[in-house]
C-alpha cells in the first residue's frame, strides 16, 4: 500500500514538472496529532474520555481483587472441602476471570470502546482540518499538502513548510467569530491579514519577533518605573505620617519616641551608653533631628501658658487670703461691740 502511494506521489510530481517550468511548485505539510493537541474542543472531550477510561480501569481492578480474594479463600479452605465443592469454586473463578478479560478487551482492545470513541472525537476536527487545508491551498497556491503523522514516511521536513499553526488559527477563528462584534471582527481580520503576511515571508516573522521583544522590554521598563514611583510615594507617605504622629504626641504631652527607645534597647544589648556622644573617630556622627520653627513656637506657647496659669493661681490665692482676713476682722468687730 505504501509503495503504491509513493508511486502515485512520484507520478504526480513528474506530471507537474511541465507546469513547474513557469512557476515554483509549492509543497506544505501538517501534523494532525499536533493540531488535535492544540484544539480546545478536542482537548476537553479527550479529558472527559480519559475520566471514563479511568473508571473502566477501576472496575477491572475491582474484579481482579474479587477474583484474587476467591482464590485465596479456596486455597485456605481446600483441605476441608470435597472435590465437588472445589470444582464448583474453580469453575466460578474461571467464569469471573473470563468475564473480566472480555470486559477489558471490550473497553481497551484494538477494536474496543476507547479506540472507537477517540476516533469519533477526532472525526469532526479532522473534517474541519481538511476544509482549512483546502482553503489555505487555494488561497496560497499550494500544489501538495501532506500529513506528517500519516503513513507517509518523511525522512526530512523543513519547519518553514509546516502550516499546522495556520490551520489551528483558522479553527480557533471559526469558533471566535460567532462571539465577536463588528469592530472586533474588523480588528480580527486585520490581525489575520498581518499573520498571513508573516506566514508568506519568514523574514517578516523575524522582524515581527524583534519588534515584539522590544515592545515587551519597553512595557517592562515602564512597569518597573511605575513600581519605583509607587515605592517612593509610599515611603514619603510613611515618613509624613510618622512626623505628624510625633507632633501630635508632643502636643498631647505623651511620650512617644520609638526611635530613642530603639536606641536605648540596642545600647542595653551591646552594653553601651545610649546618651553618650560619639567621639571623633573620623566618622560623621548621626545628628539629632533639628527642632523646626513650629516646635519652637509650640514650646514657647506651652511656657507662656504655664506662666499665666501660675500667675492666675497666685492671684486667686491672694484674693482668698484677703477675703479670709476681712471675714476675721468683721467677726472680731462684732464680738467687741457685743
Amino acid at each position: 500500500m505504501r509503495k503504491q502511494f509513493l508511486f502515485i506521489f512520484l507520478a504526480l510530481i513528474v506530471a507537474s514538472t511541465s507546469e513547474a517550468q513557469t512557476r515554483t511548485t509549492r509543497i506544505g505539510y501538517i501534523d494532525m496529532e499536533y493540531i488535535l493537541e492544540n484544539v480546545s474542543d478536542y482537548k476537553e472531550a479527550t479529558a472527559q474520555l480519559e475520566l471514563k477510561a479511568q473508571k473502566w480501569k477501576q472496575e477491572i481492578e475491582a474484579k481482579k481483587i474479587d477474583i484474587n480474594t476467591l482464590k485465596e479463600s479456596l486455597k485456605a479452605e481446600k483441605a476441608l472441602l470435597t472435590k465437588e465443592l472445589i470444582d464448583e469454586r474453580e469453575t466460578e473463578i474461571k467464569f469471573l476471570e473470563d468475564e473480566m478479560l472480555d470486559y477489558q478487551q471490550k473497553q481497551f482492545g484494538s477494536n474496543g470502546n476507547l479506540i472507537h470513541q477517540k476516533a469519533a472525537l477526532a472525526k469532526p476536527i479532522q473534517d474541519q482540518v481538511f476544509t482549512a487545508v483546502q482553503d489555505i491551498a487555494e488561497a496560497k497556491n499550494y500544489d501538495f499538502i501532506f500529513d506528517k503523522s500519516s503513513d507517509l514516511t518523511m525522512l526530512f521536513s523543513n519547519k518553514k513548510f509546516d502550516i499546522s499553526d495556520q490551520v489551528i488559527r483558522i479553527l480557533n477563528r471559526t469558533d471566535k467569530r460567532e462571539q465577536l462584534t463588528k469592530k472586533q471582527l474588523k480588528d480580527q481580520e486585520a490581525k489575520e491579514s498581518k499573520e498571513n503576511a508573516i506566514d508568506e515571508n519568514p523574514a517578516m516573522a523575524d522582524r515581527q519577533k524583534a519588534l515584539d521583544e522590544k515592545k515587551a522590554a519597553r512595557e517592562k521598563l515602564i512597569e518597573d518605573r511605575r513600581l519605583e514611583q509607587e515605592a517612593k510615594k509610599k515611603e514619603y507617605d510613611d515618613r509624613r505620617k510618622a512626623i505628624l504622629a510625633e507632633r501630635e504626641a508632643k502636643k498631647n504631652g505623651t511620650v512617644s519616641e520609638p526611635a530613642k527607645t530603639t536606641e536605648a534597647t540596642k545600647a542595653t544589648e551591646t552594653g553601651t551608653d545610649a546618651t553618650a556622644k560619639p567621639t571623633g573617630t573620623g566618622e560623621t556622627p548621626t545628628a539629632e533631628p533639628a527642632v523646626n520653627k513650629a516646635e519652637e513656637r509650640q514650646k514657647l506657647y506651652e511656657q507662656r501658658k504655664k506662666e499665666l496659669e501660675e500667675r492666675r493661681k497666685k492671684i486667686l490665692e491672694e484674693r482668698e487670703a484677703a477675703k479670709k482676713a476681712k471675714e476675721a476682722e468683721t467677726q472680731k468687730s462684732n464680738t467687741t461691740n457685743n
